[in-house]
């Protein structure tokens, strides 16, 4: 009777004694991480925002964290594509997402086959900057005001990164919503595309965020008509901002942020977020972000996720206008 007891009392413990043995566990695996080479989705081809602040701290980002750092760029859909690969993807913190505002306008389009909310842990929001509508020099435009005019007259057509990007909502906002006009949206496959479709004039008027066209602007292969910014650019100081031309609720920025897969270890997050930060703050790190039209947030997880939730919602509004959700 003895033994059986004996007995019982064994197996009655073995479940405590597993669970407890794993919670031990954890800890030391967190402690390990990363054990293996790290990957970045960047859900949009190169030569966009979010693939310049990747690579930009990708080489930082290996020596904080120990481990090699792939740029994996996965482009299409206005960015759901790659979005999805991470959504879908293991919640160890191998994988991580940064990505554009286009995350937060993608996810209330019926065809996202993503959840921004649900899906996704917020890590941070690491840098911001406005758009800038821009010409071809063959257009015989200099300002904004001229190029409305002449597109009240002659039919014409705008490059944008792609569906939903908040570029392509600044100028569709802009121009066929508060100018009445009916130029049409020409979506490419990332800002990169976009620019270069409209350095060889094909067409002659597009909307990206600052960094794409910024180096074919200073070339005068581009000319920069307007910037969504509150404030006019140190970069660009004789380029008016849309406010100073009379579209006072027109301050659009294009953001970049890092987001895990929902199920992440805590421990796992905030290694991410202690990374990312640590790279955008260093002094070198913050000249070359200013020298690409960015401000560097680094904002903390909780504030990202309260940003994301007003972006969706601000965004949503924008995109049942234009008739993009029902």
């Amino acid at each position: 009777m003895k033994n059986r007891q004996t007995q019982q009392d064994s197996l009655g413990r073995r479940p405590f004694l597993a669970l407890a043995a794993a919670s031990l566990a954890m800890p030391l695996k967190a402690q390990s991480w990363p054990d293996k080479p790290l990957r970045i989705i960047v859900p949009f081809v190169p030569g966009g925002p979010p693939d310049a602040i990747s690579r930009l701290i990708q080489g930082r980002l290996t020596e904080i964290l120990g481990q090699p750092i792939v740029v994996d760029n996965r482009g299409g859909a206005g960015g759901s594509i790659g979005t999805k690969a991470v959504a879908k993807s293991a919640p160890d913190g191998y994988t991580i997402l940064i990505t554009s505002s286009a995350f937060v306008v993608n996810t209330s389009l019926p065809d996202a086959g993503y959840d921004a909310e649900k899906d996704f842990i917020p890590v941070t929001i690491a840098a911001s900057q406005p758009n800038v509508i821009v010409s071809h020099p063959s257009l015989p435009v200099n300002t904004l005001p001229e190029l409305i005019a002449m597109a009240k007259t002659t039919p014409m057509a705008f490059a944008t990164p792609g569906q939903g990007t908040t570029p392509h909502l600044t100028a569709e906002n802009l121009f066929n919503i508060t100018a009445k006009l009916n130029m049409t949206a020409i979506h490419y496959r990332g800002a990169g595309q976009a620019v270069g479709a409209l350095v060889a004039g094909e067409p002659k008027v597009g909307c990206a965020a600052m960094t794409a066209p910024l180096q074919n602007i200073k070339a005068g292969k581009l000319k920069a008509l307007a910037v969504s910014s509150a404030k006019r650019l140190s970069i660009l100081p004789d380029v008016p901002t849309l406010s100073e031309l009379g579209f006072a609720d027109m301050l659009d920025y294009t953001w970049v942020g890092a987001f895990l897969p929902t199920g992440t270890p805590a421990a796992v997050q905030n290694k991410w977020y202690e990374a990312l930060t640590k790279a955008l703050s260093a002094p070198d790190m913050q000249e070359k972000i200013k020298a690409m039209a960015f401000e560097s947030i680094a904002e903390s997880p909780a504030k990202t996720g309260e940003y994301v939730r007003s972006e969706i919602q601000r965004w949503a509004k924008v995109s049942k206008h234009l008739g993009m959700i029902p």
